[in-house]
């Protein structure tokens, strides 16, 4: 119990520090992409690499895929029934920032960190289902709820999810690891050696874009979306533990995966429907700051 008190309030400071190193003008808001970059295409990757060359796994576990895409798929449901009596743009608002899961750049590292190899491959599958609403589905309803934004048919949408690195890694190495081959021991090195960046660089990253200066609307419509999410998110989770038809590691990594935040990637797809950036700015930030608090108190209390 301790351990996990002293990882925790590690992974808070160290976000912490992202914020207060903005506030003090070591690094500025501008600098996100540069990180974004060495999260999604370098360190991610390797960090799913030298995790799933540490486990086993059966085809049964494949299922997790469908799980992060129905559940992804929910919350886009969710969040347009919470605008149910709005405009067009608000529906699409709602149904584009309440769905998806931030899986690599949040809560990987807390996966990582307490749930080891076997929970970093059942996120690493749960992310892959995910993936494909976050990478294209959401935006492509969104924007034809909102009759805005660049239309995307399915192979606009497939081409999307397969230029994405970690994707590609998950698909990857889970075909490697159902066959039972292993990547050279020199190649698995150096993904251990990068993969173990990950963790740093992408909390540092949330503290560089956690916005704290939000408008009373902001803060409601925020307040909202994560608090309806908040609430789904308790009962899946013990739903997940208490009654999943898998493995009890598998189960306790599903219940952590519930408290998720939404998907970092709503904010840029709300710019392109022309959409309240600043809104989905807030309800990022909201998000993560309660998923810090979840996650953690779900660590403590499952595992």
């Amino acid at each position: 119990m301790g351990t996990v008190f002293v990882k925790a309030a590690c992974f808070i400071l160290i976000i912490f520090l992202g914020y207060a190193s903005k506030r003090m003008g070591l690094l500025r808001q501008e600098d996100l992409p540069v990180f974004s970059k060495l999260v999604i295409k370098i360190t991610l990757p390797a960090a799913i690499v030298t995790n799933f060359s540490r486990i086993t796994m059966d085809v049964s576990m494949l299922s997790i895929v469908a799980v992060g895409f129905l559940l992804s798929g929910f919350y886009m449901a969710v969040g347009y029934l919470l605008f149910w009596n709005g405009t067009r743009e608000e529906k699409a608002f709602g149904l584009l920032n309440a769905s998806g899961y931030n899986i690599g750049c949040f809560t990987m590292p807390f996966v990582q960190s307490f749930l080891g190899p076997v929970g970093v491959a059942v996120t690493s599958l749960f992310d892959a289902g995910n993936s494909m609403i976050c990478t294209g589905i959401s935006y492509t309803a969104a924007s034809a709820v909102a009759g805005k934004g660049k239309k995307s048919g399915p192979a606009g949408m497939v081409l999307r999810l397969f230029s994405s690195i970690p994707f590609d890694c998950y698909i990857l190495m889970t075909v490697l690891t159902l066959l039972n081959l292993r990547l050279p021991a020199v190649v698995l090195s150096f993904a251990e050696t990068v993969g173990n960046a990950n963790s740093f660089l992408s909390l540092m990253m949330i503290g560089l874009g956690i916005n704290l200066h939000m408008s009373r609307k902001q803060v409601k419509s925020a307040a909202k979306i994560v608090g309806t999410r908040l609430l789904i998110s308790a009962a899946l989770s013990a739903g997940f533990y208490f009654f999943g038809p898998f493995s009890e590691e598998i189960r306790h990594a599903l219940a952590v995966l519930m408290f998720a935040p939404v998907a970092s990637l709503c904010v840029a797809y709300t710019s392109m429907i022309e959409g309240d950036v600043n809104l989905a700015s807030a309800v990022n930030s909201v998000s993560i700051l309660t998923a810090i608090v979840s996650l953690t108190a779900a660590v403590l209390l499952l595992i």
